[in-house]
């Protein structure tokens, strides 16, 4: 028979699709049923109990460890305080000073200004900063030149003043004295915050009197430290290179920052403007100086009265002193050479003849006595003449080779 013939036979529906191989499920589980999901719950809770017991067990022995080292109590109170004392006649004096002076104690900062984007405020920058005093209720304040030299010096700085209660005001600069390390600035700031100082004089001073610093050290504002006067008529360098006579030595703590601020007397007076110290290592080790009260109320006057302070002069160079003592004169001081048309030139003080190798032929004029003071040496002679007045008259006695003594009268000039 044919392939395609029909035996008869009923083979029942007929489909025309191949019919599949039946293989085996391989997903279908070929070992015994899954475990019940009640189990899973079962290791579940236990293995929670277990955790519970074993944090539990570890506080138990943490307090036990904390009870057995002592000194914890649950129940602690805090404890009962003490009142203070009254302070004692010094800690009184102290406060007093304090409280006294200090509305009148200033930051000095040197700030750089940097202008953003046009929808931008200005930044600020501080590059350097000092201390200053309140001088007068027009807004006028006091510093060292050294605190605000930078502003004349570097383009896009400018000068801001904070106040006791931290208000701040641009400042400008009216005027420096580099040769006495002082400058006067100008603010707007309303005349019930300005408490000008109370100014004091030098020349009532004694070594060993209390003194009071009020600054900024380190820019930590209105810090106040004490001690007394070490040692007076100290001869210490401007930022000039010129000698600052008759400074105020201390050794109450003046860090950097605390340029510029006030020196005190018991009472609260100004006596000095602290300006260096004398360091091994940048910090205080107790040498501080400080520039008298006499100049500062000269020099700061001049400033405001027409911007700049002449320092007294009367003309001349002095011969090296040590030169001088080898050519066994054990006192006074040489005039080297005169000024051209200067006051020591018009009071007819002469200065050494040089031969044309430089070496001196005669001996200048050498200057025993100012005003009657003596003059020993240089720090007497820097002394005396930054105390003349400009414009004055000062009665110089020399002595003039060989052994002839003279009393000559300069009028002193300024520069």
């Amino acid at each position: 028979m044919r392939d395609d013939e029909d035996d008869g036979r009923d083979r029942g529906p007929h489909n025309d699709r191949p019919t599949r191989p039946n293989f085996p499920n391989r997903y279908a589980p070929d070992g015994p049923p899954a475990r019940p999901i009640l189990w899973y719950a079962a290791f579940l809770l236990l293995g929670v109990a277990l955790g519970g017991i074993g944090i539990a067990a570890g506080t138990y022995v943490v307090s036990r460890l904390r009870a057995e080292r002592g000194g914890l109590d649950p129940n602690a109170q805090l404890r009962t305080t003490t009142p203070a004392a009254a302070p004692d006649a010094e800690e009184a004096q102290r406060e007093t000073v304090f409280e006294k002076v200090r509305p009148s104690v200033v930051n000095v900062d040197v700030v750089m200004v940097k202008q953003g984007r046009w929808d931008e405020a200005p930044s600020e920058l501080q590059t350097s900063g000092g201390s200053g005093f309140v001088w007068d209720e027009s807004g006028r304040v006091v510093t060292n030149y050294h605190v605000v030299a930078e502003v004349r010096k570097r383009q896009g700085t400018e000068l801001r003043v904070v106040l006791a209660d931290r208000t701040a005001y641009t400042a400008a600069l009216i005027g420096v004295a580099p040769d006495n390390d002082l400058a006067v600035l100008q603010i707007s700031a309303p005349k019930e915050k300005l408490k000008p100082i109370q100014v004091g004089t030098s020349d009532d001073l004694k070594v060993g009197r209390t003194v009071y610093a009020i600054g900024n050290p380190f820019g930590l504002s209105l810090s106040m430290t004490t001690g007394i006067i070490s040692s007076l008529n100290r001869i210490i360098e401007a930022p000039s290179g010129v000698k600052i006579p008759k400074a105020i030595q201390t050794d109450a703590a003046i860090n950097p920052g605390n340029s510029g601020g006030p020196l005190l007397d018991k009472t609260g007076r100004l006596i000095g403007v602290n300006t260096s110290i004398a360091t091994p290592n940048g910090g205080n080790v107790g040498i501080g100086f400080a520039i008298p009260v006499d100049t500062v109320n000269r020099v700061v006057t001049e400033l405001i009265q027409s911007g700049r302070s002449l320092r007294p002069d009367l003309g001349v160079k002095l011969y090296d002193e040590r030169q001088l003592r080898r050519a066994r004169y054990d006192h006074g001081v040489m005039i080297d050479r005169v000024v051209l048309n200067g006051p020591a030139d018009a009071a007819g003080l002469k200065g050494c003849a040089y031969s044309p190798r430089g070496v001196v032929t005669q001996a200048g004029d050498l200057i025993v006595a100012i005003n009657g003071e003596p003059i020993d040496n240089v720090e007497d002679y820097e002394r005396v003449v930054r105390g003349l007045p400009v414009g004055g008259e000062a009665k110089v006695k020399i002595v003039r080779f060989p052994t002839k003594e003279m009393e000559l009268t300069v009028t002193v000039g300024g520069v």
